[in-house]
């Protein structure tokens, strides 16, 4: 009886035909060296083959698929991810022109300065400046110099006659140009429009000086400048440094 490992393997015509003549007894009589039977490992082997080629044509079906698939998707990869030209716009750039202020020119005024400074006379100065600064252009306060009366952050208007007092004669004072006076220390006594009297309350003026101050004011107009009065018979620039912490234009 057969096993049941040869009912399991498929037979071809040919394998079964041998088979059957070796079952019963047909090789018996058959001379040496004729066609020996065929084994069951020949058998296996065979189905093995045949089993391995169809398996592997099942496969190459399969990769022949996946390779058109493949293929499809490179092509549509490659065609939506291509570079694409963008045209460029010119860009318009606007100039802005700013325009540059043209400065405009100070006005510049002119102040007398008198008194204890350095260079007692009249400075030129912009408009707006202060009495500090007309200090300053005179080339400053000398030793003996009390402006402790004068308010030094007084704006100067033009035509302001500034006097700085002395510790001997503390007297300071700021002319306007109108004859108004903005110092603390006491009026000022205008040579224009003051009296023989007042004239002779000045130090180093007495009735007679008085008189010729008079006399020049009547001769020529009036005083432009307290320096003027180094012109009147008698006043040298000792007198005139007396006077001019005390009088003003």
């Amino acid at each position: 009886m057969a096993s049941t490992e040869d009912d399991e393997l498929p037979l071809t015509g040919q394998v079964a035909d041998a088979l059957a003549r070796q079952r019963w007894g047909w090789l018996a009589g058959e001379a040496q060296g004729e066609p020996a039977p065929v084994r069951r490992e020949t058998v296996k082997q065979e189905d093995v083959w045949r089993r391995a080629l169809n398996f592997a044509r099942e496969h190459l079906v399969v990769l022949g698929v996946a390779l058109v698939v493949g293929l499809v998707f490179a092509v549509t990869t490659f065609w939506t991810t291509r570079p694409q030209e963008v045209p460029i716009t010119p860009s318009v750039t606007a100039s802005v022109i700013t325009a540059t202020p043209t400065p405009t020119s100070v006005p510049m005024i002119k102040i007398h300065v008198l008194g204890a400074v350095v260079a007692p006379g009249v400075v030129t100065l912009p408009q707006g400046s202060r009495v500090e600064d007309a200090i300053t252009a005179a080339g400053g306060l000398l030793t003996d110099a009390d402006p402790a009366q004068l308010n030094m952050a007084a704006v100067l208007s033009d035509g302001s006659q500034i006097v700085i007092g002395t510790t001997d004669n503390p007297l300071g004072d700021v002319n306007d140009g109108t004859g108004g006076s903005s110092g603390s220390g006491g009026s000022l006594v205008n040579l224009n429009t003051a009296t023989q009297a007042q004239l002779e309350t000045l130090p180093g003026v007495g009735p007679v000086t008085a008189g010729k101050i008079l006399a020049w004011r009547t001769q020529h107009g009036r005083f432009s400048s307290v320096s003027e009065l180094l012109e009147v018979d008698g006043i040298g620039e000792k007198t005139l440094a007396q006077l001019e912490p005390h009088v003003c234009v």
